[in-house]
């Protein structure tokens, strides 16, 4: 499997290669063009590369192996995003893209630094952005390399692939490579869940004698995985930073800019919302899919302590071209997600600590800068990510719960007429301060659900946190 696993990741890397050096084409002059596409982006290509940056090694890792260890609470969970997400991009969605268009906004720090006239809190969002990403985007590289450890190739060089093909595909031509190989990336990821889907139920499940019957038995058996088993706290704890993700992380506010007009932004998040509903089930069935398979095996107290692992291992068991296509998807879903992530940071870093500080800025040296910030970035998340500290989806998440004081700030000043700077950065900083407070008690991988004060989860607490600020008259 090892030498086929290398033929289609070359082939994959390469296709994908070519494609980022193509979209040079679409690239324009100056930083407008290489960090948002110049506002011209169509509609399919928008959602392909919010769907594609959205879900990453999250889902197809993440999500099936929370499934596996949960049950269909994380169903809740995971839809729960999905209807939060399509309901703010219908929107408060369309209020930032009429005024990016309106207010010539670049980075995801525009936005609020423009809207509150403070550059002092862009350059905090940025800097926070910095803080919170690193470890969402370690998650990705860590997915990365347990698909290569599971290979027997090595978790290290995972790590060193991912961190390669996501810098080469990120600062060859900014947003239009990342587009379009999310693009290119997205197709995969979902054609190769189907196929994974249709072996698990129609050739591994029966093959093992596992009809419907069986496959109730095994998941109902002990604990019932078919029923919510999440506690309260749980369940609020993971899902209220995800309600908000459209608002707080960066790589997705950038993709509300990127549109080429509103009838290509409804498009987005139509063609977004058939994407995201499908990719769900899928990945929610295939965990409830190998729970079964290793139940009957006997194998599911192995995989508890480590339930990342549970797809790479169970994929292993399909046809080689199979498995590999479907390592190579994960991979892809990875990779999407983190040139995102990395672009829209370094964006912000490069629009706040350059361009709007000096008094006549290069767009050639703002790019320059963003490509050192993308590099740099990438080498840290890469060094958490072989530390090998929390599983995917807590690492995705916690790195949300850091970003959650931006809903109220965001939503304060779209919402409202007039909005003072102070009142946002002391809503940040008592938000922060939860955060950090809770990452002292509880670790990064269990602040989400962990409660702090009367068996509240420590997201509903940040909330109250930045909230506070704002209600002041």
């Amino acid at each position: 499997m090892i030498v086929e696993f290398i033929a289609i990741l070359v082939m994959f890397f390469v296709s994908g290669s070519v494609i980022a050096v193509y979209s040079r084409r679409l690239l324009g002059a100056g930083s407008r063009e290489f960090f948002v596409g110049g506002y011209r982006v169509g509609g399919f290509l928008s959602a392909m590369t919010y769907a594609a940056t959205t879900y990453s090694a999250f889902m197809m890792i993440g999500l099936a192996g929370l499934t596996f260890a949960t049950g269909v609470a994380a169903l809740g969970f995971e839809l729960a995003y999905l209807a939060s997400t399509v309901l703010l991009l219908s929107t408060i969605g369309v209020i930032v893209w009429r005024r990016a268009r309106e207010r010539k906004w670049v980075s995801p720090t525009d936005m609020l630094a423009d809207l509150y006239g403070s550059k002092t809190l862009g350059i905090a969002v940025a800097i926070l952005y910095l803080f919170a990403l690193i470890p969402y985007t370690s998650a990705q590289l860590k997915g990365i390399g347990e698909i290569f450890a599971s290979l027997g190739i090595g978790f290290e060089v995972g790590i060193i692939f991912a961190t390669f093909a996501t810098a080469l595909w990120t600062v060859v031509a900014g947003l239009w490579s990342v587009a379009t190989t999310d693009a290119y990336q997205g197709v995969w990821m979902i054609s190769s869940s189907i196929a994974t889907l249709l072996w698990l139920y129609l050739f591994l499940l029966p093959s093992n004698g596992i009809d419907f019957t069986k496959f109730v038995e095994h998941l109902t058996k002990g604990q019932n995985l078919l029923s919510f088993t999440w506690s309260p706290q749980m369940f609020v704890g993971l899902t209220l930073p995800w309600l908000f993700f459209a608002l707080i992380n960066p790589q997705v506010v950038q993709r509300l800019y990127i549109p080429r007009d509103e009838k290509a932004f409804r498009r987005m998040v139509r063609y977004f919302s058939t994407y995201g509903f499908i990719y769900t089930l899928i990945c929610i069935m295939l965990g409830l899919g190998y729970r079964a398979y290793l139940s009957s095996l006997g194998l599911v107290q192995q995989f508890v302590a480590n339930r990342d692992a549970v797809a790479p291992y169970v994929i292993s068991k399909a046809h080689a071209v199979l498995a590999v296509a479907v390592f190579t998807s994960i991979i892809a879903a990875a990779i999407s997600t983190a040139d995102s992530i990395v672009l829209s940071v370094a964006s912000s870093i490069s629009r706040e600590l350059y361009e709007k500080t000096v008094s006549k800025p290069s767009e050639r040296k703002s790019i320059a800068i963003a490509n050192c910030v993308t590099i740099a970035m990438l080498i840290m998340a890469a060094v958490l990510a072989l530390l090998r500290i929390g599983y995917v989806v807590e690492l995705s998440v916690a790195s949300s719960a850091y970003l959650l004081p931006l809903a109220p700030i965001t939503l304060a000043a779209l919402l409202k007429k007039q909005n003072k700077g102070w009142k946002a950065l002391a809503s940040l900083l008592l938000g922060e301060a939860v955060a950090a407070y809770a990452t002292s008690c509880y670790g990064p991988a269990k602040i989400l659900a962990a409660p702090l004060a009367l068996n509240i989860p420590t997201p509903a607490w940040i909330l109250v946190a930045s909230s506070i600020p704002l209600l002041i008259p």
